[in-house]
């Protein structure tokens, strides 16, 4: 595999799949970019996200992926995945929708994100991952933030997180 090759890991949700509407609209706006090989986790073999953690790092490795032109993005528990992974693996970029952070159900669900680019997008009504506490992540970290008039899907969002998504990956491809 070209080493000169971005890869980008895209992690869903608990009770999504990797054909759910997000994951796809990203995973197709990533192809457009030349040189980017999109891969989506099939995560529904299970619910623990420790072992959807330890999936990640193992597509990564498959992949031949190399971290500092890896740029991870994911919903939900795949955000909780990919914030993880960064904490662990400093990555080129870390795109997150509605993460399953600061949760108490989660291990370690406040993760030091390293990631040279960052982005949260999160809704104002989403009653599943509370806001204030990534909101709160966020400040802490001095991360990149976006809060949407939506809720835990961002379904009504999903035309601006695919803008967000193609000048997320302009700035990361650009700083490659």
């Amino acid at each position: 595999m070209a080493t000169s090759n971005i890869h980008v890991f895209l992690s869903h949700g608990l009770e999504s799949g990797p054909g759910g509407t997000k994951v796809q609209a990203l995973k197709a706006e990533a192809e457009t970019f030349p040189g980017v090989t999109a891969i989506a986790l099939d995560h529904r073999s299970t619910k623990d996200p420790t072992e959807r953690l330890q999936q990640m790092k193992e597509a990564m490795t498959e992949a031949g992926a190399s971290p500092e032109r890896t740029i991870l993005a994911g919903s939900s528990m795949g955000g909780w995945v990919c914030a993880r992974t960064s904490a662990e693996t400093p990555v080129l970029g870390c795109f997150l929708l509605a993460p399953a952070l600061a949760m108490s159900a989660y291990p370690q669900s406040s993760p030091r994100i390293q990631a040279r680019h960052t982005q949260i997008i999160h809704g104002w009504d989403d009653d599943v991952v509370l806001p204030m506490p990534v909101v709160e992540l966020a400040r802490e970290q001095k991360l990149p933030l976006l809060v949407l008039p939506d809720g835990h899907r961002l379904e009504n969002s999903l035309e601006r997180l695919v803008s967000e998504f193609r000048g997320f990956m302009t700035n990361c491809l650009a700083a490659n």
